[in-house]
């Protein structure tokens, strides 16, 4: 893989505290975007930014519509819609029917920011309930870029990350506490 340009992530059941883990590790020098899909099951994405804001060393915001992609921020999917990268990467915010049984779906999010980052792009699936990611992170690794996908065993819900793996497979399979520091390594220089 070449050097990363973006990090897109995945996450439902168990997902928060396990973003609070992943983004609290982060080294404060990221400059790549991370968009972060989380099926939250909130009204509003703006409490969940505020919460993980608290602990994640770069801005955590809410994506919004035709908007750019941010270097250096956390860029959530807002609730009831599905988040796109369009090939000018600003966001596209959709209302199609769900997928996987949701909106904002992680397939969607990973498949369009396949299309647009390719090789440099990062997919990793957390903790959760569906096969949501699996899909997506299989764009990722046919666009040639890295998928990290939590080990099941340390997954709260390891369904979502177990399906990534039997459909996708993954470059890197690690627990929980060994993701931030294997992104810090991954894209910092």
């Amino acid at each position: 893989m070449k050097t990363a340009a973006a990090i897109v992530v995945g996450c439902s059941s168990g997902g928060f505290d396990a973003l609070k883990v992943l983004l609290g590790g982060l080294d404060p020098r990221l400059s790549q975007p991370l968009l972060v899909c989380c099926h939250s099951g909130s009204e509003t994405i703006e409490l969940l930014c505020e919460l993980l804001g608290r602990v994640s060393p770069l801005p955590v915001i809410a994506a919004a519509e035709r908007h750019a992609v941010r270097g250096g921020h956390v860029q959530l999917a807002p609730t009831g819609y599905h988040l796109l990268v369009e090939p000018d990467r600003c966001f596209a915010l959709s209302t199609d029917p769900r997928v996987n049984h949701s909106r904002p779906s992680i397939d969607v999010l990973f498949a369009s920011a396949a299309m647009v980052w390719r090789d440099t792009l990062i997919g990793v699936v957390l903790t959760g309930a569906s096969a949501d990611g699996a899909e997506g992170l299989q764009l990722v690794r046919r666009a040639g870029g890295c998928a990290i996908v939590q080990s099941p065993a340390s997954a709260r819900v390891p369904a979502m990350p177990q399906a990534a793996l039997d459909r996708a497979g993954a470059d890197y399979c690690v627990p929980l506490d060994d993701i931030p520091p294997l992104l810090n390594r991954l894209c910092l220089p």
